[in-house]
């Protein structure tokens, strides 16, 4: 109840102003006073320990609250505040709190470094100040090698803390936001302890090289949370299945450590006396092998706290353990009481505390002997998902079926993947090639898992769509506990009458499985296809009556997911590819197609822009001695029995304003069989007036919605087209908001059915006798 009550306080106070936090503070004291003085006066009894327990609540919220009154004071001192109401020009000293991170922004359409920066010393108009104060910096690719706990110096300018040109939501602590000019200066290199630490993290990430892909990026993601190396396709369906904590470091991962190193202490013959430093000696390296950032930090405690719940000799020490690790770290951290991280990691500590050991006990009563083992299995992720479903739907709108028996399938590999990555790590920084080798051995259980995600990603009905927002999670909360409460009087009754049981479940197997529409994949007369290839482009035409051979129209950022894509739809020959403009999510899939198939020739954007991702493709079509045209407004183009007309871009005709790679794309009308289709890559609001001038009064049947639904859109130009239907190939859960509801809203109101690649997969459009109609690859 105490950590309860100050966490909830501490959510409620936080970005308010700092009086108030102290008035909470002084509050709590005033209660816990009163609680004290309760307990002297009432020493034993009901009403003693009523009084003992608003004493400390009181204390807990005087502590959390002063803590964060304290910190936000600190943060604020100094006139960095000031310099960012004036977007004034700087000069900081700080050290660098946070790894940096690329983030891409949708209506610039590049990429951004994002980190962290604690300031301790700032030069403004003469002036040089000492402070501490947190700023995020948006910089430049060339800050993303900036070390972690570095101090640098850098210039730039201050502003507000707001929506980085709307786009990126600013979360936390800081003050102000830096956008730097010119690189950052390194001061003072960080600690040697993580020096050494960043060290065995680059070899291992060299000793992934001759793994399967899949590999390559779980390992270090189960290791050390470095998910750079995990191919996209993965990723997706690892949040879309409830498993993306495994990437992440986790309780888990710490309990799985702390468990290894006390049975190898055992299987030695370690004595009890040693076995806890040697344990904590290890969680200290695996900590610093991880960085310990908050949330590294936070794993520790709560996976400590877990593996102490789950036994049976110390279960009653876990609860008040628990309470306690949730009040240091609010008052080491108070920004953490509106962490999703923080409630999730708590949630599903408290999970498996309350519910993991009599939910095991349980379940494997009712198994054979031989199986009582899959007991734990079963309650633990059945445990952590019940507790943490509210909170999870906070984030993604939607409930997982799936999530319990994709995590129960995998856990028996993840110990043995993480294992293995940290004795492969230890291996690489002696020896890159010897950590290959180790590396190797939790390689078929790191395929197990990936394996299980992929095949669950594809389950129909793996999420139920809930109300969105608080409401939706208070619901579900509700419905939780009471399913919780009344389960030992449901499971008597059910068990009493099991005639009625097997009719409820017979019910819900026929009521929630999907009925298949009994058009096979992919449908006959198909005559587009919108693959689903995360957040990106990539779209199938069939050019040849029997449809095995086809053009594809941008290829999405992943080879391996296009590849797939082709490979379900019968492709056996990509006459060729048309790649819209050069932004990844459009080309990075190419090496995919290239590898799987000879393509007669490439059509392409003739802005060559961004340098970078255009030099790539056009050397790797050069290298597959594929010959690359730049198409022009007016261009003929045709392909077996599907012909096209290039509509944009113009050469004549200069576009300011907008990203010029996005207003460069390629925009196509093509007619396949009696369809008629208008590709227009990732045109914005500017390119978009010459296009809808370009095709006045012409009508077409499908529309591929420019920039994956972005705000950006040019209203005219949807409501002239005619089209009936709206394809948008976009990712689930994408960073950017895609598709935006305005953007959504402009269609329906053009009539338009809009189909999404984020919700349904492949789609295929094909021509049937009641006109054009659209099927799933899933089914629907």
């Amino acid at each position: 109840m105490p950590a309860a009550a100050a966490w909830a306080v501490a959510a409620w106070l936080a970005g308010g102003p700092v009086k108030h936090v102290l008035l909470a503070s002084v509050l709590g004291l005033l209660l816990g006073l009163i609680g004290v003085g309760g307990c002297v006066v009432r020493r034993t009894g009901q009403s003693a320990r009523v009084a003992a327990s608003v004493a400390l609540v009181g204390i807990a919220v005087a502590a959390v609250t002063a803590a964060a009154a304290a910190q936000r004071s600190i943060d604020r001192a100094g006139p960095i505040e000031a310099l960012a109401a004036e977007s004034a020009a700087v000069q900081l000293t700080g050290t660098v709190l946070t790894q940096p991170r690329l983030v891409k922004t949708p209506a610039r359409d590049e990429e951004l470094v994002v980190l962290r920066l604690r300031v301790t010393q700032v030069t403004a108009r003469g002036q040089v100040s000492d402070v501490s104060t947190p700023v995020l910096v948006f910089a430049d690719d060339t800050w993303a090698e900036v070390p972690w706990r570095a101090s640098i110096r850098t210039r730039g300018s201050l502003t507000r803390p707001k929506d980085q040109d709307g786009e990126i939501e600013i979360h936390g602590d800081a003050v102000a936001v830096l956008a730097p000019r010119g690189n950052a200066v390194l001061e003072r290199s960080p600690p040697a302890v993580l020096r050494g630490a960043d060290f065995v993290r680059a070899r291992l990430r060299e000793a992934m090289e001759p793994l399967p892909g899949d590999a390559a990026g779980l390992i270090p993601g189960l290791v050390i949370g470095d998910t750079s190396l995990t191919p996209p396709e993965l990723t997706e369906a690892m949040l879309n299945t409830g498993m993306s904590h495994l990437s992440a470091v986790s309780g888990s991962n710490v309990a799985i450590v702390l468990g290894a190193v006390i049975v190898l202490c055992r299987a030695v013959g370690v004595g009890h006396r040693w076995r806890g430093p040697l344990a904590a000696l290890a969680l200290v390296g695996f900590v610093l092998l991880c960085r310990p950032e908050p949330s590294v930090l936070r794993a520790s405690v709560m996976g400590l706290i877990g593996l102490i719940g789950l036994s049976a000799s110390r279960r009653s020490a876990t609860m008040p353990a628990l309470a306690t690790a949730i009040l240091v770290l609010l008052c080491a951290d108070p920004t953490l009481a509106r962490s999703y991280g923080f409630a999730l990691s708590t949630l599903a500590t408290a999970g498996l505390v309350i519910f993991a050991r009599p939910w095991g006990d349980a379940i494997a009563a009712r198994l054979p002997r031989r199986a009582a083992l899959l007991g734990d299995a079963i309650a633990i992720p059945l445990a952590a998902q019940v507790v943490c479903a509210p909170v999870i739907v906070l984030l993604q709108g939607n409930v997982t079926t799936i999530a319990v028996l994709a995590n129960l399938l995998a856990a028996p590999m993840v110990a043995i993947t993480t294992l293995a990555g940290i004795a492969a790590a230890l291996a690489a920084a002696v020896w890159v090639p010897l950590g290959s080798v180790v590396a190797w051995i939790g390689t078929p259980s790191a395929l197990w898992i990936a394996a299980v995600a992929r095949q669950a990603a594809t389950v129909p009905w793996r999420e139920i769509e809930w109300i969105d927002g608080p409401v939706g999670a208070w619901v579900l909360a509700f419905l939780t506990t009471v399913a919780l409460l009344s389960g030992p009087w449901l499971r008597y009754h059910l068990g009493a009458h099991p005639g009625v049981s097997v009719s409820i479940a017979l019910v819900a197997v026929v009521s929630l499985w999907p009925v298949p529409t009994g058009v096979p994949w992919p449908p006959p007369d198909w005559v587009v296809a919108a693959c689903d290839v995360g957040q990106g482009d990539a779209f199938v035409v069939p050019t040849g009556p029997d449809s095995d051979t086809a053009v594809v129209i941008d290829v999405g950022p992943d080879p391996t997911a296009i590849q797939g894509c082709l490979k379900r739809l019968g492709i056996t020959r990509v006459e060729a590819v048309v790649l819209s403009h050069f932004h990844q999510d459009h080309v990075a899939g190419l090496s995919g197609l290239l590898d799987e198939y000879q393509v007669s020739a490439a059509y392409v954007s003739p802005l060559h822009e961004p340098g970078s991702e255009a030099g790539r493709a056009l050397r790797l079509l050069a290298s597959k001695s594929v010959p690359a045209y730049a198409v022009n407004a007016e261009d003929e183009l045709s392909w077996g029995d599907v012909s096209a007309s290039v509509v944009w871009p113009d050469a004549a005709i200069p576009v300011v304003g907008g990203s010029a790679p996005n207003n460069a794309s390629v925009v196509l009308d093509l007619t396949a069989g009696s369809t008629r289709i208008l590709f227009t890559g990732d045109i914005e609001a500017e390119a978009a007036t010459y296009v809808r001038r370009a095709v006045a009064g012409q009508r077409f049947d499908v529309l591929k919605v420019p920039h994956h639904g972005a705000a950006d859109q040019d209203r005219a130009l949807l409501d002239g087209l005619g089209a009936s239907l709206a394809l948008i190939g976009v990712g689930a859960d994408n960073t950017f908001g895609h598709p935006t509801p305005s953007a959504l809203a402009h269609l329906r109101q053009a009539d338009m059915v809009v189909r999404r690649t984020d919700l349904e997969g492949d789609l295929a459009v094909y021509e049937s006798r009641t006109g054009l109609t659209i099927s799933t690859e899933r089914g629907g």
